[in-house]
């Protein structure tokens, strides 16, 4: 009898384990140091409102400014600016402004694999299943790392979709 428990669960536990192994190294980071996706906005140190705006002219949304000392370098490398966009007070994109330094790049990449090159935009891009990096420059002497949420566009998406449901039931 105990073997006929545990042949189920020698058959299923590859599968659940497959999940959890599956998410790429930017999915487990979910995010830059201590400011992640889909954290909400209150919980994120240094945080100042700096405005309101609509996202792609749909979307309310709110941009934020982060200072901490915690976040002020990568390394050695100076981060010059972090600007955080929130959807419902959830975190959706993080925008860091830092110096230029080779070195950066390296590191980006032993740590979350080799990037996707765009020619037209000139950007390294790296994408998990939730998350999306773009590494570009943002002037001559400056880079942009830009961190995106999949979950929480998707979830934007939801919300436009259930506003134009709402309207066409009023009909």
């Amino acid at each position: 009898m105990k073997h006929a428990c545990i042949i189920p669960f020698l058959f299923l536990s590859p599968l659940f384990g497959f999940t959890q192994d599956d998410l790429t190294e930017l999915d487990k980071r979910n995010g830059f140091k201590n400011i992640k996706m889909g954290m909400h906005i209150d919980s994120v140190a240094g945080s100042k409102f700096k405005k309101d705006f609509k996202e792609k002219g749909h979307y309310p949304a709110k941009l934020y400014e982060v200072i901490d000392p915690e976040n002020a370098s990568i390394g050695e490398v100076a981060v010059n600016k972090i600007e955080v966009k929130t959807y419902k007070d959830l975190i959706y994109e993080i925008s860091v402004i830092t110096a230029k330094d080779t070195r950066l790049m390296k590191g980006m990449e032993s740590a979350l694999g080799k990037p996707i090159y765009d020619v037209r935009n000139e950007s390294y891009t790296w994408m998990g299943k939730n998350l999306t990096l773009k590494f570009r420059p943002a002037s001559k002497t400056t880079l942009e790392l830009l961190y995106s949420s999949a979950i929480i566009r998707r979830m934007m998406e939801e919300d436009k979709k259930k506003k134009i449901d709402d309207i066409a039931d009023d009909f």
